[in-house]
């Protein structure tokens, strides 16, 4: 590899440069072994040698090491164009579908977009301050369901209330919502999940048409203060399918 193509592959950690050039990175032979089946274009594949072979350029473990965005450098690392969505003006009404908050930490991002791709979820509608979904560690803890599941970034607030406007049902997770498990729950509509310390922003919650809560057992008992917002949404979206299936 050149000097070049080196700096510039250590570039796209930054969410600025990636946007610029439309790509993203992706590690791993699995990961990029599903890529290469989609209909996601890859602009350059680097591999260690008996790797992903003939699709890639081979380098050393040493060049590995210096372009890999990951703490352990994986055997390959591809080079591939984010994917262009249409962005919807409202949610459909004829689905579920994820919206987020500001959730920030990569990994949760990550872990929500695999649980969405699990749970049949195909649209997660983001605030503009949520984390990058093209962050290498989102895209590593998608573990592929980033091919699958189409992420927006948008004024969320305002979202909300042109879907509420037309009918679709908008669900939030909140301390002082309605038991989870008895309360109705549709098969189509929107599940609100907030950012890791402050919750769901109160612009977000004036659209809420259902507030939910996932109670503690037994529920009496002082325990943790509240759960983690990938796990959260795990529980939430399993029992909304549970309830539909």
């Amino acid at each position: 590899m050149t000097k070049a193509e080196i700096q510039f592959v250590r570039s796209l950690s930054d969410k600025r440069t990636r946007d610029e050039h439309g790509v993203f990175i992706a590690e791993g032979d699995k990961l990029i072994g599903e890529i290469l089946s989609s209909h996601l274009k890859i602009h350059k594949i680097y591999a260690l040698a008996g790797h992903l072979e003939p699709h890639a350029e081979i380098v050393s473990e040493k060049e590995m090491e210096r372009i890999s965005q990951l703490k352990s450098a994986s055997s390959s690392l591809a080079i591939v164009e984010q994917p262009r969505h249409t962005t919807p003006h409202t949610a459909p009404s004829d689905a579920l579908t994820l919206a987020l908050d500001g959730v920030q930490n990569p990994g949760n991002l990550g872990t929500i977009i695999r649980l969405a791709d699990w749970f049949g979820i195909s649209d997660i509608f983001c605030s503009t301050d949520c984390a990058d979904c093209y962050n290498p560690k989102v895209i590593q803890a998608t573990m592929g369901a980033i091919l699958r599941v189409r992420v927006h970034y948008l004024p969320l607030a305002q979202f909300l209330d042109r879907t509420k406007q037309r009918g679709v049902a908008i669900y939030g997770t909140m301390l002082d919502g309605e038991n989870i498990y008895s309360a109705e729950l549709k098969s189509e509509g929107v599940i609100v999940m907030g950012n890791e310390g402050k919750g769901v922003s109160k612009e977000c919650q004036r659209s809420f048409t259902h507030s939910l809560l996932i109670p503690s057992f037994p529920p009496e008992r002082q325990g943790s203060e509240s759960l983690n917002v990938a796990m959260a949404t795990g529980i939430v979206c399993a029992e909304f399918r549970r309830r539909n299936f």
